[in-house]
C-alpha cells in the first residue's frame, strides 16, 4: 500500500495515473491563491490599514490644542482682513478729519472777509482825510460823512447801536457812570451818553456807558 501511494503520487506529478485527483489538488492550489489575492484586494480586509493611514495624515493636520491647520488658516485670513479694513477706516478717518478742518477754516475766512471788506472803504476814506489840507469845519464834514459810512456797514452786519439818550435807564443795555441831579427829567432817564452800546441783533455786544438824572422830587414822593 505504501509503494502504491508513492507511485500515485509520483504519477500524479508526472502526468499520468488518474488525473480526476491531480485536478482536484490543483484546483484546491487555486482557491487558496484566490483567496489568498482576495485578502489582499478585499476593501474590507484592508479597511483597517487605511484607516491606520488615513488617521496618521488627519493627525498630521491636528495641533497639540486640538485645532487644525485649516482652521488657524481661516483665522488668520480674518485677522489679516480685519486688520486692512481698520487700517483703511483709520486712513478714511484721518483725511475726514483734514477735510473737516480744511472747511471749517474756509468758512472762518469766508466770515473774516464778508465781515471785513464793508470797512475797507471807511479805512481809504479816513486816509483821504488826514492828507486833505482845509479848513476845521471842512475836517468835519469830511468826520461825519466817514462816520455815517461806518454805521452803514454796522448796520449791514445787523449791528444796532443801543438806544440811549432820551429813554429809561435799562441795567441790561446801560451801565451807569454817573447821574444828573435836575428837576427837568424823569428820575432815571438817560441824560448823556458817554460811549456809544451795540447790539446785533438781539444779542448785546456792549453796554451803552452813561449818566442818568437825578430828581430828588420824584425820589422824595
Amino acid at each position: 500500500m505504501a509503494e502504491k501511494s508513492g507511485w500515485d503520487k509520483v504519477a500524479r506529478w508526472a502526468g499520468i495515473g488518474n488525473n480526476r485527483e491531480m485536478e482536484q489538488e490543483m484546483e484546491s492550489n487555486d482557491q487558496m491563491v484566490e483567496e489568498l489575492n482576495g485578502e489582499v484586494l478585499d476593501p474590507e480586509s484592508n479597511a483597517g490599514t487605511r484607516g491606520v493611514t488615513e488617521a496618521g495624515q488627519e493627525g498630521s493636520d491636528v495641533q497639540p490644542d486640538g485645532g487644525s491647520y485649516a482652521e488657524v488658516a481661516q483665522l488668520k485670513g480674518e485677522r489679516d482682513m480685519l486688520m486692512d479694513r481698520l487700517a483703511r477706516l483709520q486712513a478714511e478717518f484721518d483725511n475726514f478729519r483734514k477735510r473737516e478742518a480744511k472747511e471749517r477754516q474756509d468758512t472762518r475766512d469766508y466770515t473774516v472777509v464778508s465781515t471785513v471788506e464793508p470797512f475797507l472803504g471807511v479805512m481809504d476814506n479816513f486816509q483821504l482825510a488826514l492828507k486833505a489840507n482845509g479848513t476845521a469845519e471842512q475836517l468835519r464834514g469830511g468826520v461825519e460823512l466817514i462816520l455815517k459810512q461806518m454805521e452803514d456797514a454796522l448796520k449791514g452786519l445787523n449791528v444796532q447801536p443801543v438806544e440811549s439818550v432820551g429813554a429809561m435807564f435799562d441795567p441790561r443795555v446801560h451801565e451807569a457812570l454817573g447821574s444828573i441831579e435836575t428837576a427837568e427829567f424823569p428820575d432815571h432817564q438817560v441824560m448823556e451818553e458817554i460811549r456809544r452800546g451795540y447790539k446785533i441783533r438781539e444779542k448785546l455786544l456792549r453796554p451803552a456807558l452813561v449818566r442818568i438824572a437825578s430828581n430828588p422830587a420824584q425820589v422824595s414822593e
